[in-house]
């Protein structure tokens, strides 16, 4: 191996290793009928052959790290990060495997709290004699959906188990993302009655891995439906867009202003009916305009279903209760 140091114009210094060898004779240059040693994971050359050859080679992108951290320019605004830790058997399922999983997984979670997903880290646990071919179908998993997903894998931890201490192959994976101003997402927010969105059927994953496990003799062509959702969590604020007839404003709604949640409170001894609605906005928007027209679109339509009762209602006392975030910070109605 070369060393080659080369300075910047910011008087930096970067290392770049040349491998003074032969293609053909680079001992990873083919992978089949190869495994994993224990000699993969203890630090040296055949570690660094693995990284390059399997990880490195299918996780390339501009914020990709051979350093000890990855340094990357943080979003604006606030961060959302999740871990979670993947252990799948089997490790190749209909649908997927767990490369594919990992990913999904962690982005997903990212996506339940309002998060854009930016960055990926990885960290591997692999079994000592693990398939080095079906190790790369893994990485390349990784690659595809990680792409699909719009997020950059930058750093990552490879570490071999002795055989029987693993159960093949262990990821976890750490995921960052971008919250933009105004959204608070969460499940403390859930209240009773709450509409539940439900993007396919329930358990598909769930029943794909228990019978590729065959322990219940049971056959059936069923497939994961595993897949990053941000797109998705997308598609649906501006397909309500559109139903609500913002028309060509469906990126500016979809992207700026919710509204989740409006209650409608019954007084019959008063003949009166009570709304209230709750906004958020990820753009520099009024929300106590969204909150305000949503209030009087909502008693516009009860005022729609009762006219023939009573044309003498009217709307009255309409005003914000609370506000909070944004430039002018928080404001709450004296009482």
């Amino acid at each position: 191996m070369i060393v080659r140091l080369r300075e910047l114009r910011s008087n930096e210094a970067i290392c770049r290793y040349d491998n003074i060898k032969k293609k053909e004779d680079d001992p990873m240059s083919s992978l089949k009928d190869k495994t994993v040693t224990m000699a993969h994971g203890a630090g040296g050359r055949q570690t660094s052959e693995l990284i390059d050859r399997i990880f490195a080679a299918h996780f390339a992108n501009p914020d990709l790290t051979a350093d000890d951290a990855a340094v990357l320019t943080p979003p604006t605004g606030k961060m959302a990060v999740s871990t979670d830790g993947f252990i799948v058997s089997p490790a190749f399922f209909p649908g997927g495997n767990i490369g594919k999983l990992s990913i999904c997984g962690t982005v997903n979670d990212l996506a339940c709290m309002g998060a854009k997903p930016l960055y990926l880290t990885c960290a591997f646990v692999i079994e000592e004699g693990f398939s080095m071919e079906k190790l790369e179908e893994i990485a390349a998993a990784m690659e595809k959906t990680a792409s699909e997903a719009g997020v950059h894998i930058v750093s990552g931890d490879t570490k071999v188990a002795g055989k029987g201490q693993v159960d093949g192959v262990f990821i976890t994976t750490t995921g960052m993302g971008q919250i933009e101003e105004g959204v608070r997402v969460g499940g403390t927010l859930a209240q009773p009655g709450d509409a539940i969105i439900v993007t396919g059927d329930v358990g598909r994953h769930g029943c794909t891995i228990l019978l590729a496990r065959e322990d219940f003799g049971i056959e059936a062509d069923v497939t994961s439906d595993c897949a990053p959702l941000w797109n998705t969590v997308e598609a649906v604020m501006k397909w309500y867009a559109r139903e609500l007839g913002y028309g060509s404003e469906e990126e500016h709604w979809g992207l700026v202003g919710l509204l989740h949640d409006i209650d409608f409170e019954l007084y019959p001894e008063e003949s009166k009916v009570r709304c209230v609605a709750t906004c958020e906005t990820k753009g520099r928007t009024g929300v106590e305009m969204e909150a305000l027209t949503a209030v009087q679109v909502g008693l516009l339509t009860i005022y729609d279903m009762l006219k023939a009762v009573d044309r003498g209602m009217c709307m009255t006392d309409i005003r914000l209760l609370e506000k909070h975030g944004g430039k002018s910070g928080d404001w709450v109605l004296k009482k």
